[in-house]
């Protein structure tokens, strides 16, 4: 019986963290489906800056316009695009 005391907060410890992990399972895949299309926007940003200066498109090569590309896709594409022609001076 001496055994299964000192085995009791080992055995409570592991159910807490498997009911955590199921319980975070859905935000945690969101998150890296999130950090994997940022990864992709990052890549095409910096596809767009190589090809983007002969044609006057200057984007920014940052974790913030890859974000906003990893959030909303083509349509946040065509958002910093619009961004980069109104605020050009």
């Amino acid at each position: 019986m001496d055994w299964f005391l000192d085995a009791l907060p080992w055995i409570v410890g592991g159910l807490i963290l498997a009911l955590a992990l199921a319980a975070l399972r859905r935000p945690l895949n969101a998150l890296m489906r999130l950090a994997l299309r940022t990864g992709v926007g990052l890549g095409v940003l910096y596809l767009v800056s190589l090809v983007g200066g002969s044609i006057g498109l200057r984007l920014g090569v940052n974790l913030a316009n890859a974000l906003v590309l990893g959030l909303l896709g083509v349509p946040g594409f065509g958002l910093l695009v619009m961004m980069d022609w109104a605020l050009a001076i």
